[in-house]
């Protein structure tokens, strides 16, 4: 099938991916438009996945105060070049970050800083519970695991709902920031405060 060049300008113009991307995109898909961006959509999180191990060194430290002074969040995020740096995307991704983390108040930034014995607490007190309900003693593990799953994506912030699109985490948005600007993004630390606490 003969791709058009309008199809892979508006494919390229809807996606930001390079014309050759879009081009190969509509061919594996037979010009299907939708189809076309979930596949440059793929290979954008699967380069995305790639990246993640690289070094960021710059980025910005972002203050957020809600309402009347009484909630305030002052959150780093990293990326690799200051260019980036000063996208509107990556503003707007590490003013989102701070959204979330003022109006779901997590503790850790990932599931590695939660400390062991944080863990370890967490999973007795789940297994005490289950024993208590008189649960069997071979799916106990699991309802402690499933547990711990649902304590990180309340206390941690990447693993957690996004605010205004639950059908993904906060790691899920990073990722799509790191498809779409080319670049590793870490959220590196954060700080929330609320008044009187």
């Amino acid at each position: 099938m003969e791709i058009s060049a309008s199809l892979v300008k508006q494919l390229r113009d809807e996606t930001g991916a390079g014309f050759m991307e879009c081009k190969k995109a509509l061919e594996e898909t037979g010009g299907d438009l939708e189809k076309a961006k979930l596949v440059l959509k793929e290979k954008g999180l699967a380069r995305a996945e790639k990246k993640i191990g690289r070094a960021a060194s710059q980025g910005l430290i972002h203050a957020y105060i809600h309402g009347e002074g009484k909630l305030g969040v002052l959150v780093e995020v990293n990326c690799e070049t200051d260019f980036v740096a000063r996208t509107d995307d990556f503003k707007e991704l590490v003013h989102e970050i701070a959204l979330q983390i003022a109006g779901m108040a997590p503790e850790y930034v990932a599931v590695e800083d939660v400390p062991e014995e944080v863990i370890e607490q967490e999973k007795e007190i789940y297994r005490k519970q289950a024993e208590n309900e008189g649960k069997p003693a071979e799916i106990i593990d699991k309802i402690v695991e499933g547990k711990l799953q649902n304590f990180y994506k309340s206390k941690v912030l990447l693993e957690q709902p996004y605010v205004r699109d639950d059908s993904k985490t906060i790691k899920d948005l990073i990722k799509e920031k790191i498809a779409l600007l080319g670049e590793n993004i870490v959220v590196r630390r954060f700080v929330r405060w609320t008044l009187g606490e």
